[in-house]
């Protein structure tokens, strides 16, 4: 008799049966235009569900000031809440099992991203190093500000 493959087994996890314990990371995917999820995130969520199978969202920001980076979607407004539903229906249909991950850029932003050009929120007020990538582009996080403890609620 052949031995069963660990990876593809079924696991509990909490409340959800998994049919096997293969996971659909979380991918930054840019096409959230105006921090929305647009049609096209229907198919693209539907076509990577699995009977069973557990899917994460691409990150989703809590609040406008939790952007680090153009077109990410977000989850803090009716409009994007409203987004997100026919994407999860279209995974529960297939049987899938749909999770959202929710960010907040933290420092890792700049004043384009943010309300009315204000400085990125943070737990610090030290900024990041500017970033080299391989074709030569460099990233540059604007300083950002310091974020209160009382102000956590707000986010």
């Amino acid at each position: 008799m052949a031995s069963k493959i660990p990876l593809l087994t079924p696991h509990k996890m909490g409340p959800f049966e998994l049919l096997h314990r293969i996971v659909y990371a979380p991918m930054t995917r840019q096409r959230a235009f105006n921090n929305v999820p647009q049609p096209q995130t229907i198919l693209y969520y539907s076509q990577r569900t699995t009977p069973g199978g557990l899917l994460i969202s691409e990150a989703a920001g809590v609040s406008d000031t939790a952007q680090g980076y153009p077109d990410t979607p977000g989850i803090w407004t009716r409009e994007q809440v409203e987004a997100w539903k026919p994407i999860v229906d279209a995974v529960q249909e297939k049987g899938g099992i749909f999770f959202c991950q929710i960010w907040h850029a933290g420092r890792v932003s700049s004043y384009t991203f943010q309300p009315n050009g204000q400085p990125p929120i943070s737990s610090t007020d030290k900024p990041v190093a500017p970033k080299q990538h391989a074709g030569g582009e460099r990233n540059e996080y604007s300083p950002p500000r310091r974020l209160e403890t009382d102000e956590i609620p707000k986010l």
